[in-house]
């Protein structure tokens, strides 16, 4: 294996150059994370999204949310000729943009040690 940055010859499992500054950061698996994407396809239905990513008591306060919005909505429609409908994707956005930039809450899965026979 050759160092990125400075192309010494290194041993197959170095962890760093003795040459350069190059260290091998870390490798993250996407075990025990939630998917972005899913979240947000999840948030069809408001909250949902939340609490795929672990966030349980916040995707309740959104499902009810959802309500609010269509109460507002429609209410906010019948005195301005159907503008007030806009509410509605407004809220429904709004929450999907949440559920794509919020940390995942789920705890992680147990080191898998592979099979044992």
């Amino acid at each position: 294996m050759n160092c990125p940055l400075c192309g010494h010859v290194l041993p197959k499992d170095a962890q760093s150059c003795d040459r350069c500054d190059w260290v091998r950061a870390e490798t993250d698996t996407a075990e025990g994370k939630a998917s972005d994407l899913v979240a947000v396809m999840l948030s069809v239905v408001p909250g949902l999204g939340h609490v795929y990513k672990g966030y349980k008591v916040l995707g309740l306060l959104f499902v009810i949310g959802a309500f609010g919005a269509l109460l507002c909505g429609a209410l906010a429609a019948t005195a301005t000729a159907g503008f007030g409908l806009a509410l509605i994707p407004i809220y429904w956005f709004g929450v999907m943009f949440h559920v794509y930039g919020i940390e995942d809450k789920i705890a992680p899965t147990a080191k898998d040690d592979g099979e044992e026979y």
